[in-house]
C-alpha cells in the first residue's frame, strides 16, 4: 500500500494532509477547550451590569470601543494585561468590537472611577480635551430596563448553566422580590455620583441608564473576579 501511495503524489499528499489535520485536532482541541473554560473566580454580571450592557449595545458603544486586549507590548503597555478566552465564558453575546475610535474598554473598571464615568457621559470634554465622542445627557433620564437584563440572566442560568443563584427565578414575582437586591447595588453606585436627579431617581426605585452603564463599565477588570475582591 505504501509503494502505491509513493508512486501516486495527489493520493500521498492527501493522506499526509489526512494524518497531520487529524494529530493537530488531537492535539489543539483540548487546549482550545481548557483555554475557553471560565477563568478562575470569574462571575457572570450582575443583573445591573447586565441592564449596562444592554445600554452599551443599545447606544452603540461597540461602535466605537472595542474590548479585546491583543498580546502586543504596545496594548498591553496601554491597557493592560492581554485578553483572555476564559473571561468571556459568561459573555453572550461577545462585545470584542474591531473598531477604536475610543480607547479598548476589557478593563476598564481597574483605572476609571464611577465619578470619571458620570463626568465623561455628561460631557466627554470635560475630562477628555479634544474629544469626539458625543455627550450621552439622555442616560441620565431614561429608566434602564431592569426586566429583561432579569430574564436574560434566567435564560442563561437555565440554558448555558451559568452560575447565578437559587434566586435568580423565572417569573415576574421573582424579579419583584429580587429587585430590591438591583436597586442596593444602583445606591451603591449613584452613591459615588453627584447628580442630584440620578440619586433621587434611585431612592424612588428608579435606576437610570448611567447608573447601569456605570455599573458595567466598573465590572470590566479585576471587580469580576470574586477571588481578587
Amino acid at each position: 500500500m505504501f509503494h502505491w501511495l509513493e508512486k501516486n503524489p495527489f493520493f500521498f499528499a492527501v493522506g499526509v494532509f489526512i494524518v497531520i489535520a487529524f494529530a493537530g485536532l488531537i492535539e489543539i482541541l483540548p487546549n482550545f477547550a481548557e483555554a475557553s473554560r471560565p477563568v478562575d473566580g470569574l462571575r457572570p454580571n450582575t443583573v445591573l451590569e447586565l441592564a449596562g450592557k444592554n445600554v452599551y449595545m443599545k447606544d452603540q458603544c461597540i461602535a466605537c470601543h472595542s474590548q479585546l486586549i491583543r498580546p502586543f507590548k504596545a496594548e498591553t503597555d496601554r491597557y493592560g494585561q492581554y485578553s483572555l478566552s476564559g473571561e468571556y465564558a459568561y459573555d453572550r453575546p461577545f462585545l470584542w468590537g474591531s473598531k477604536r475610535t475610543g480607547p479598548d474598554l476589557h478593563r476598564v473598571g481597574n483605572y476609571r472611577t464611577t465619578d470619571w464615568h458620570e463626568n465623561h457621559m455628561w460631557e466627554p470634554t470635560s475630562v477628555v480635551p479634544g474629544s469626539i465622542m458625543p455627550a450621552y445627557k439622555h442616560m441620565f433620564t431614561n429608566v434602564a430596563d431592569l426586566a429583561t437584563a432579569y430574564a436574560e440572566a434566567v435564560t442563561v442560568k437555565n440554558v448555558f448553566n451559568t452560575p447565578y443563584g437559587d434566586d435568580i427565578q423565572p417569573g415576574k414575582k421573582a424579579f419583584e422580590a429580587y429587585k430590591p437586591k438591583i436597586l442596593e447595588e444602583a445606591k451603591k453606585i449613584a452613591a459615588d455620583m453627584k447628580n442630584k436627579d440620578v440619586k433621587d431617581m434611585v431612592a424612588q426605585g428608579k435606576v437610570p441608564e448611567i447608573v447601569a452603564l456605570i455599573a458595567y463599565l466598573n465590572s470590566l477588570g479585576s471587580s469580576r473576579y470574586d477571588a481578587k475582591k
